[in-house]
């Protein structure tokens, strides 16, 4: 498989490009710091800054060229406030890319626990889980989304305080887990339901081998192709849901840096200021794309009947 991967240039340069996101990510209070800025300053605002170097206008929009772009904020400032663009987007990527890693791993830890389960084992125990991941399936998962997020914090925090951010990146971790393990439990129950009645998977029964071994040993390492492929596809769509609570008002909100909350404000602030959303949106477009690309890679590189 690590030969077929090697040979596939546009999916080692996108596993390059996606390495580099985490990276840049992880050090982004080393950059910020190295670069002098960082995203909760109001640039535009307190008077230490805004009077000795000025970078809003009496409107609160950017001064200069393209949202304020300069050698002291390389990417720009934000509207109304004057907090530095190019910060906002390291701390924005960082909360985006490992709040959807963690998600990603409990969705898939779940879907293939629950698929292994009821495609081995069968009968009243496979009917049971199937009737219940149709239950969750139910849910039209974006209103759910809006709707469940403020529920989930009312019931830890008063109404009229503050959500703490460790809590709201509690409550998207719970919502986004039950609402998306349902696709990775039916992708595993399948492939395990074509490979419970193989000639290994019997020899290892007659052999007197437990369920249990026979599902790790057996089994497991039979569906470990398919997991891989749809975390490569999985992590994007998750971002993406993130990001989406931030933009509908219900995930992160200031000051967080968030890629949705970004999209929020480059919203409203548009048709006066365009150039605010183009940095973080290449950003995301780079990112959803190249793991996209990746995910077409290893899926070729692990399948050796497949075609280019």
């Amino acid at each position: 498989m690590w030969l077929r991967f090697k040979r596939d240039r546009t999916g080692v340069v996108c596993a390059w490009i996606v390495i580099c996101y985490f990276v840049i990510s992880a050090l982004a209070p080393v950059i910020a710091k190295l670069y002098g800025k960082d995203p909760y300053t109001l640039y535009g605002q307190d008077p230490e800054y805004a009077l000795d170097t000025p970078v809003l206008d009496e409107f609160g929009l950017p001064l200069g060229y393209f949202g304020g772009v300069s050698g002291d904020h390389w990417f720009g400032v934000e509207p109304q406030f004057g907090r530095d663009v190019f910060t906002m987007l390291l701390y924005g990527m960082r909360t985006s890319l490992y709040m959807a890693l963690g998600v990603t791993t409990l969705l898939m830890l779940t879907g293939v626990l629950i698929g292994l389960v009821g495609g081995y084992f069968g009968g009243r125990t496979d009917y049971f889980l199937g009737r219940f991941t149709d239950f969750f399936l139910s849910f039209p998962q974006q209103l759910f989304f809006i709707a469940f997020m403020p529920v989930v914090t009312s019931f830890f925090v008063d109404p009229r305080d503050e959500t703490p951010t460790y809590f709201r990146a509690l409550a998207i971790l719970i919502v986004l887990w039950l609402l998306g393990w349902m696709g990775m439990a039916r992708l595993v129950r399948s492939t395990v339901l074509s490979l419970r009645e193989r000639e290994f998977v019997e020899a290892a029964r007659v052999a007197g081998a437990s369920p249990w071994r026979i599902i790790r040993k057996e089994i497991l390492p039979n569906v470990i192709s398919p997991i891989l492929i749809q975390f490569t596809y999985l992590l994007p769509s998750t971002i993406l849901g993130i990001a989406f609570l931030s933009f509908a008002g219900v995930g992160f909100v200031e000051p967080t840096p968030d890629w949705g909350r970004m999209f929020a404000t480059g919203a409203k602030v548009a048709e006066q200021d365009p150039a605010f959303m183009f940095f973080p949106g290449v950003a995301l477009v780079v990112f959803v794309l190249c793991f996209n690309l990746l995910g077409d890679s290893v899926r070729d590189a692990l399948d050796p009947k497949s075609g280019r």
